[in-house]
């Protein structure tokens, strides 16, 4: 007759607190107490299942009877370890909490610890799943749980803490038992296999451990269903076909498609995995990126393994409504796939920066600003005084002779490059800042800022500005008076105002067709005779322009940035008025006939007038 055989489990439970697998902080701090004889009369070992906590609990209880003193490390040769062991002992009393949680039976154990211990030193009691227990039987149990006789231990066990009521967790010193890590599972079941003498693979090791999920209990169970139908040689193959699982290798396989783009063969392997579980598939296949992230796998960069694992978590809401799992998991290929075509930012950026021309944002300089030197007046007279000449082929002849005649000198040179930059105003370099910020904020209204504006001056927190601006850069002007106008306050400062002054220059390159309504100053006419005799020889037409009728007291906002962006002052209206327009105050508005009469209307005792910014 053959010798009846003893389950892993049971036949390699630890017996000393060095044998305990993952759980050395509990091991160390048990140990150190039975050491210092700094013992507590009742303790709470909570956890995973197959975590320790049953074992931990016989280790501590033989540890407290042995013959030869309280250690951690008991003798295990007298009769309280061998009776201990062989759990026979009279004074350990081990109850099971999920069939005896009635009142009745908290009740035979409180009449129990009236009792002292027969042979050992105390009297233990070790109940498992205590948070079995009913509400009455809990409540039986205080009393004594908090102040048991000295010669009493309790040892409490569960899977579930937060059942168990406020009064007992405070009563006890509770230790918390971990799930036991991978590597230190398979090595344990590698030295079990060693002492068994089985040979093994350390994938198939590891696909064990990893479907255990941490309780040592449950992967030496799966253990000893592995070496039966293994036949003694526990290999991957074996294992995965035990376990319904998928190959590594046919993973491996698989993810090559992906990378190769091939939609038939990816359809073939959908067929063969139909023969598992399609939520098990995605966790196989979660597990095989984890693996390729932790051995550094060139293929699997940073990027693709998190667009994939993206893809595999999203597919795991399909799975809860009852998604046709063949589907899914095409879907997740296919995605996957997809996935290898999104180039990376940086490399968007660069394909985007050689495809589109942007147009080249330059700052003018300070030549391109016109400063107004001179009014109007002055000016005109200017340049009737000075005509251009047009010189002759022999004028120019002589200029070049005359030039090559006189020696070099380096003084004229230098002086014209020095010049300007003494002569240069501080403002003038904060208007090109301007300029620019402009141009960068919006290249259409900084381009017509740059044309249409000319700098005059900036004096005492007020900077002056000669506008220019048609129809359309006007309406461009006053579109982005806003931005305009912050930007003045960041580069020059928060209290600058600005003042537009009307437009000195005539207006250029307008159609034949389209009269203009232009006006030209009286002293122009007396300092210049050539253009009055021009002026009488060709009258200029009489434009039919509309009078626009005149605004009794202050304008509104909107008037109020037209007037600062040199709108009605430009040089299609108003251009006889050369004098700067001051900043319209807003607090006579009070004047105006409509608010007068609304005034009157609701009878309003405080008025609070508020400018636009």
């Amino acid at each position: 007759m053959k010798e009846s055989s003893e389950v892993l489990a049971r036949k390699y439970r630890p017996s000393n607190f060095d044998e305990l697998i993952g759980q050395e902080t509990i091991a160390q701090t048990l140990s150190l107490a039975l050491d210092s004889n700094r013992l507590s009369h009742a303790y709470l070992f909570s956890g995973l299942r197959g975590s320790g906590k049953t074992s931990t609990a016989r280790i501590f209880a033989k540890a407290l009877i042995c013959e030869e003193g309280m250690s951690h490390h008991p003798c295990g040769v007298c009769s309280n370890c061998v009776m201990a062991l062989e759990g026979r002992h009279m004074d350990i009393i081990e109850m099971d909490g999920a069939s005896s949680r009635k009142i009745d039976d908290i009740r035979d154990l409180v009449e129990q610890t009236k009792y002292k211990p027969a042979v050992a030193r105390y009297k233990i009691f070790i109940i498992d799943e205590v948070h079995m227990l009913t509400k009455e039987a809990f409540n039986a149990l205080l009393k004594t749980l908090e102040e048991p006789p000295e010669y009493v231990k309790f040892i409490l066990a569960t899977t579930d803490p937060l059942k168990l009521p406020a009064t007992i967790l405070s009563r006890t010193q509770h230790f918390r038992f971990k799930s036991i890590a991978t590597n230190k599972v398979i090595d344990h079941l590698a030295h079990i296999l060693n002492l068994e003498g089985i040979a093994y693979e350390n994938d198939a090791l590891e696909i064990l451990a990893r479907s255990g999920g941490g309780s040592l209990r449950d992967t030496l169970t799966l253990l000893d269903q592995a070496i039966i139908y293994s036949k003694n040689h526990v290999d991957v193959r074996t294992v995965t076909d035990m376990l319904g699982l998928v190959d590594p290798k046919f993973i491996g396989e698989l993810f090559n498609a992906v990378f190769a783009k091939d939609y038939a063969a990816l359809v073939e392997y959908t067929k063969v995995l139909e023969d598992y579980e399609s939520e098990m598939v995605v966790d196989e296949l979660i597990a095989y990126l984890k693996d390729k992230m932790y051995n550094h796998d060139a293929l699997f960069s940073t990027l693709v393994l998190d667009r994939f694992f993206r893809i595999l978590s999203d597919s795991k809401y399909l799975f809860s409504i009852n998604a046709d799992g063949s589907f899914v998991l095409s879907m997740i290929f296919f995605k996957m796939i997809e996935a290898l075509r999104i180039r990376e930012i940086d490399q968007m950026i660069e394909s985007f920066q050689k495809d589109v021309q942007r147009p080249e944002i330059t700052t003018p300089t300070p030549a391109k600003i016109k400063i107004q030197t001179a009014t109007p007046e002055i000016a005109s007279a200017v340049q009737a005084d000075s005509p251009i000449e047009t010189k002759t082929e022999e004028e120019k002849e002589v200029t070049t002779q005359a030039v090559e005649e006189v020696p070099p000198a380096p003084e004229p040179i230098v002086e014209p490059v020095v010049a300007p930059i003494i002569q240069e105003d501080p403002a003038l370099k904060l208007f090109h800042e301007l300029i620019a910020k402009i141009s960068d904020r919006n290249y259409e209204l900084g381009e017509c800022f740059t044309k249409n504006i000319t700098f005059i001056s900036y004096e005492e927190s007020v900077l002056t500005w000669e506008s220019c601006a048609d129809e359309d850069c006007k309406k461009l002007l006053k579109h982005g008076y806003s931005v305009i106008k912050q930007l003045v306050r960041e580069i020059f400062s928060f209290e600058t105002k600005i003042k537009g002054i009307a437009c000195t220059k005539e207006p250029q390159n307008l159609p034949e067709n389209e009269p203009q309504e232009t006006y030209i100053p009286e002293e122009t006419f007396v300092s210049t005779p050539e253009f009055t005799q021009t002026n009488i020889e060709q009258p200029a037409p009489q434009p039919t322009a509309i009078t626009q009728p005149e605004m009794q007291g202050p304008q509104s906002t909107t008037m109020i940035e037209d007037a600062e962006m040199g709108g009605n002052a430009s040089c299609v209206t108003n251009c006889n008025d050369a004098a700067p327009l001051e900043e319209l105050n807003g607090t006579d508005i009070t004047q105006e006939p409509l608010i007068q009469k609304a005034i009157e209307m609701f009878e309003a005792k405080k008025i609070t007038v508020q400018s636009k910014i």
